[in-house]
């Protein structure tokens, strides 16, 4: 079998190229969602929660999109050795997003929740909106890294999602004794449990993506690895 023309790898190199533009796309959509989601319950605005519901197919469509593109490029193309893994790998990253897009339909489903309800005071809200910055920022950092091939960000990253586990397990245990004192907030205080798991759970889609991230880039897959050996590894 001959091996590839230049023609033919510059036109993979455009079509892998498109493919990455599309799943920055949709992470700068997905990070809109998380964050919209968050200010539809800190601020008390159903309309913000029900857009969030709303555009969660928009998401969607941009999964089946890129899936579709990468199935596409597997075919024509037959990328073998890194490509093939870059291929595999963006489409594990987009699964992720799209997960992190149903984790914030989730959030704005519980908010509108609570708002039909007419409970204003939220236990722990300023907690779980600390916790909410510190995930979108995780998530920027991450897309930010993955946009740059940055490799050595995307190590760095996979240990701060350890702090977004430690401010849930604090939430969670603030609330679980929130719930005893006055059994009448149990409702409202498991709803925001459910919320602050969301948002734990997209953390942890953020350190899949960082994840991905070092394996298009060193060929080393790090997960279920210590943050310590995450370091080490390449």
């Amino acid at each position: 079998m001959p091996p590839p023309s230049e023609h033919t790898l510059k036109q993979f190199d455009a079509d892998l190229e498109a493919i990455r533009s599309k799943v920055l796309q949709m992470g700068g959509l997905v990070e809109l969602q998380i964050r919209n989601a968050v200010r539809g319950l800190s601020t008390g605005d159903a309309d913000v929660a029900e857009q969030v519901i709303q555009t969660d197919r928009e998401v969607n469509g941009y999964e089946v999109e890129i899936d579709e593109a990468c199935a596409r490029i597997i075919a024509r193309r037959q990328p073998a050795a890194g490509d093939l893994r870059t291929v595999m790998s963006i489409s594990k990253t987009v699964t992720d997003l799209e997960r992190m897009g149903d984790e914030a339909k989730k959030i704005a489903r519980i908010a509108k929740q609570i708002l039909e309800r007419g409970q204003l005071q939220l236990p722990r809200l300023a907690d779980v909106n600390h916790a909410a910055e510190a995930a979108i920022e995780l998530l920027r950092k991450a897309l930010d890294a993955y946009a740059r091939l940055d490799a050595d960000t995307a190590q760095k990253l996979i240990r701060e999602d350890a702090a977004i586990d430690t401010e849930f397990r604090a939430i969670l245990r603030q609330l679980i004794t929130y719930m005893m004192e006055d059994p009448r907030t149990i409702t409202t205080a498991m709803d925001i449990i459910w919320i602050a798991k969301a948002i734990e759970r997209i953390g942890d889609h953020s350190k899949n993506i960082a994840e991905q991230l070092v394996f298009i880039v060193e060929g080393t897959d790090i997960r279920h690895t210590m943050p310590s050996r995450a370091s080490t590894a390449a």
